[in-house]
């Protein structure tokens, strides 16, 4: 056995004895047996990018064989509102054995598994937000022949009573310490919890933001995780939103995503890492520097940054965060180690130096390779993002960027060095893009960029026509400039949209 399976948090993994890439329909079966589990929950995001939840009792063997092979129905145009009429709205659901865990929520042992949407035909259903990523990766490799693999950074507030004690310093909670950080102890449950569901997580820590308000604390977190595959990393950021909401409620515990609570305070993004892959190789790094590969498909994104932030950036308070001077980006740019652009080409461990060995004398030099560890980082998409329709953007962006001839040019013309706001940048900043100030601008853009995203046949239409319909009703163009300085009504928004994605 090896030590990825003796290491792993997944019971299922552990008890079967092989990865979850592995499971068979005998597999599942076994366990449920094996373990006298009396439920199966099948599971999946819908349009609202909550996660829906069908129950099953374990009846007898032969049922249990039958919902693992025909699915249920379910109603589509509950699910999917804006791109699936009511009229013609079954939908079948089959669960992807790959994605079981144990629910460690339950009362009852259930064993849950996430799900793929099927038409009346028995074919992928062409606006699932899950098969939309599954055919752009697809069409990822198929162009390029490398392997698109995706991290997300998922951070949230903790909100709670304020107890008065060791209160944190207003904005500087980043990798704060108990007592003065709160919620480390929630946080390292969440993480838990989140591996036992497969979750494959880097590290946690507490984040920049931490504020009073109407006498409660509100801590800033964040949990990052590790490369994968792009659609597991989509799965895996859907389900720990999930836990996270969970455990909060059951320790009486308020937690929001929420791009933003309240001005001049940090909001929560979901920044998203990249690499692309090779038969086991990192793509991103050429002779210690970024490569061609890199830079092309930072190219790509410059030019569809605009309409990525219709799947990233889905509220009215969404573009309250992309303002300038709080690390949140506003211009379509990128840049070293820069945490005020829009896509950040972060420390890779490029020296080539034995960094363990000078901290640790007693070690040898060793020559570990650190090349797999460079990714490229957008850094616009907040909690509000439909987390696979957003993964599934990047991933065509990228493609689109490897595919054109003038995508070098493009990264080269956007490459910002240093604070993008700074004096020596002016120029620049002048005549750079910039990216939607609203919902409504960013349902423009989509309209304006939907072939790309359609080409391939990877994102459907319907599906676009009811993203851009959404942002188009939020009707926020000006917003900002109305509610920033009248807290009310800045509030009330907040309040509207608080448990958003």
């Amino acid at each position: 056995m090896n030590k990825e399976i003796e290491l792993s948090a997944n019971e299922v993994v552990a008890y079967l004895k092989k990865p979850s890439t592995q499971f068979t329909k005998e597999d599942i079966i076994r366990y449920i047996t094996e373990n006298e589990i009396p439920m199966v929950n099948f599971m999946y995001p819908a349009e609202d990018g909550r996660v829906k939840t069908l129950n099953f009792v374990v009846n007898n063997l032969a049922y249990l064989e039958t919902i693992l092979t025909c699915g249920e129905r379910v109603d589509g145009s509950s699910l999917f509102p804006s791109y699936v009429e009511a009229g013609n709205s079954d939908l079948y659901v089959l669960p992807r054995f790959s994605t079981a865990f144990l629910d460690p929520f339950a009362e009852i042992p259930t064993l849950c598994m996430l799900c793929s949407f099927f038409d009346k035909e028995g074919k992928p259903f062409g606006g699932s937000p899950e098969n939309t990523l599954r055919r752009a990766a697809q069409a990822f490799t198929e162009k390029t022949g490398l392997t698109f693999e995706a991290m997300g950074e998922l951070e949230y507030y903790v909100i709670a009573p304020d107890d008065e004690m060791f209160p944190a310093t207003n904005q500087r909670g980043y990798h704060e310490s108990g007592p003065y950080a709160k919620f480390n102890e929630f946080r390292k449950k969440c993480m838990l919890y989140v591996a036992h569901t497969g979750g494959l997580i880097k590290y946690g820590h507490s984040e920049v933001g931490n504020f009073k308000l109407n006498g409660k604390v509100y801590e800033q977190n964040e949990i990052e995780f590790l490369p994968c595959p792009v659609e597991t990393a989509a799965d895996q950021l859907t389900l720990a939103k999930w836990v996270i909401r969970n455990l909060a409620y059951e320790l009486g515990l308020d937690i929001t995503f929420a791009p933003k609570i309240t001005v001049g305070k940090a909001g929560s993004g979901l920044h998203v890492h990249m690499r692309l892959m090779k038969d086991g190789k990192n793509c991103m790094v050429e002779n210690g520097q970024l490569s061609t590969y890199a830079r092309k498909a930072i190219g790509g994104m410059m030019v569809l940054a605009p309409s990525i932030t219709a799947f990233g950036n889905r509220n009215p308070t969404s573009y309250f965060r992309l303002v300038p001077h709080q690390e949140a980006p506003t211009n379509v740019c990128w840049g070293d180690r820069n945490r005020s652009v829009l896509v950040r080409v972060p420390l890779g461990w490029t020296a080539d130096t034995d960094m363990c060995a000078i901290a640790n004398p007693l070690e040898t030099a060793a020559h570990f390779d650190t090349t797999q560890k460079q990714t490229v980082e957008m850094r616009s998409p907040d909690g509000s993002a439909d987390v696979y329709f957003l993964m599934a953007g990047l991933c065509v962006a990228c493609r689109y960027g490897l595919e054109q001839a003038n995508s070098l040019e493009i990264a080269q013309n956007t490459y910002v060095d240093g604070d993008i706001h700074s004096e020596k940048n002016r120029a620049l900043l002048a005549g750079l893009e910039q990216l939607p100030t609203c919902c409504v601008e960013s349902g423009d853009w989509l309209e304006k960029q939907r072939s790309v995203f359609e080409a391939e046949g990877v994102f459907n239409a319907r599906a676009i026509d009811g993203m851009i319909a959404n942002l188009r009703k939020m009707d926020d163009k000006g917003l900002y400039a109305k509610v920033q300085n009248d807290e009310p009504k800045l509030l009330a928004l907040v309040e509207q949209y608080f448990h958003c994605g």
